[in-house]
């Protein structure tokens, strides 16, 4: 028996004539919509300006597959994680951070990940699916009613930098931020988003192409290809050069703010030559800001975090020659959802 359609992802002009075929008015398109989107509503009895036969025969027809809280966690610093459950029973988390002056949502974009980048807890579970975009969706929604009741005020800004790849789901994601920005739905900012990217050239491009609104961050955490392969295999097919010349075609076309995120490790790429080198690439590159992180461990993995002394040095080189550098210190760490640090784990504490 096939499994019926979910209704988000039913183009509207489908469902018009899915409607008429029905004998339904056309209009009643933009009430579903609105229920969908603008009320995240999770079934169709509650669309209640809606006929009692029209949503028998909705629910006859289709499914709401919504995600569900599956466990919450607090740190000690303020920051939330949310475990959601799909409707697959796969499981994916997101993030609610806090600060002064914003409450960030981290969303997740994949059911795990394929990229296995060797310092990243999420790189280690296997890439189970994409996300629908009702599902990016819906994270935004569950974390915006957590951060109301927790801190009193909805969230400000979103980051795609949780579970997967955002530009190997590429369809989704913009098709999900397409209905977080829109006055039919969550009615959030584009300049709020910001969509992290672990450095797929062509689809940076294709960003350029369709006039994303958004803002873009990449994963460098190495302005050198060979060390950057090291902890990053998608260099090999993607690299520095390759990703420059894509950023620079993304900023003409969209005049997006770029951004730069560099994992700082002990020994590894925490050198003045490595702060030449990444000099030399913002030079290159329209780059406003690099976000300098400091490493949160994961099990099994070698890396250290950058001591605070080769970190300032670090830091002073990349001012000095005047780039705009912001250290950026991790939070929620005794939950594991800081960077890099999100995973679906066992009972017994094994990577899922």
């Amino acid at each position: 028996m096939q499994a019926k359609p979910d209704i988000r992802e039913f183009p509207p002009v489908q469902l018009e004539e899915y409607l008429i075929q029905k004998k339904e008015k056309p209009f009643r398109v933009k009430q579903i919509q609105e229920w969908l989107w603008k009320k995240s509503v999770r079934s169709f009895d509650e669309m209640t300006n809606l006929s009692l036969p029209l949503r028998k025969m909705l629910t006859e027809d289709f499914v709401i597959n919504s995600l569900k809280e599956d466990f919450i966690q607090k740190s000690a610093d303020g920051t939330i994680k949310m475990r959601f459950r799909l409707y697959d029973e796969n499981l994916i988390e997101g993030v609610l951070i806090p600060s002064i002056g914003r409450i960030t949502a981290c969303l997740s974009s994949q059911a795990g990940c394929s990229l296995d980048c060797h310092f990243c807890a999420t790189g280690f579970m296997q890439l189970k699916r994409n996300l629908f975009a009702g599902e990016i969706y819906d994270q935004v929604v569950l974390l915006n009613r957590i951060s109301v009741e927790a801190y009193g005020k909805p969230l400000t800004n979103i980051v795609f930098m949780g579970m997967g790849e955002p530009l190997l789901n590429y369809k989704n994601v913009l098709a999900a931020i397409d209905k977080i920005t829109s006055e039919n739905g969550l009615n959030i900012s584009a300049k709020r988003i910001t969509v992290s990217t672990s450095g797929i050239a062509k689809m940076i491009k294709k960003l350029g192409d369709d006039g994303a609104r958004f803002e873009l961050a990449l994963s460098l955490h190495s302005a050198n290809n060979m060390k950057r392969s090291k902890i990053m295999p998608i260099n090999g097919s993607n690299p520095i050069e390759n990703l420059a010349e894509a950023l620079n075609y993304f900023h003409q076309k969209t005049g997006n703010k770029i951004t730069f995120e560099y994992i700082l490790f002990d020994g590894f790429n925490d050198s003045l030559e490595d702060a030449r080198e990444l000099v030399e690439l913002c030079r290159k590159v329209p780059v406003s800001m690099v976000n300098i992180i400091e490493y949160n461990p994961v099990e099994a993995v070698p890396y250290k975090k950058s001591p605070e002394k080769k970190r300032e040095v670090f830091v002073n080189y990349l001012e000095r020659h005047g780039v705009i550098a912001k250290v950026r210190h991790s939070r929620g760490k005794d939950i594991d959802a800081a960077c890099g640090q999100l995973a679906i784990k066992e009972r017994n504490g094994t990577v899922k």
